[in-house]
């Protein structure tokens, strides 16, 4: 799974704080492997994606989640990821 996100935006530090919270709670869900991009350090990686808002949560090729997140929401995301 691949995430775009930005040191300082409110919603991605939450983002990543709910994924914390869901491997805890569920640990089969520690076995995605999350490819973190940080936008303004990668920019040239985040040029060949079609996104606008962070955080931004691809598997694989597909986008599945764009923006302000839920727990629960980081949850399906993360169960989407382990099933591939």
């Amino acid at each position: 799974m691949l995430l775009f996100y930005l040191k300082n935006c409110p919603f991605c530090r939450k983002a990543l704080a709910y994924i914390a919270q869901a491997q805890k709670e569920y640990p089969e869900l520690a076995r995605v492997e999350i490819d973190m991009v940080e936008e303004s350090e990668q920019a040239d990686v985040a040029d060949r994606y079609d996104y606008y808002y962070v955080p931004a949560f691809y598997i694989g090729d597909q986008k599945v989640h764009e923006g302000g997140i839920t727990y629960e929401q980081t949850v399906a995301v993360l169960r989407r990821a382990l099933q591939r």
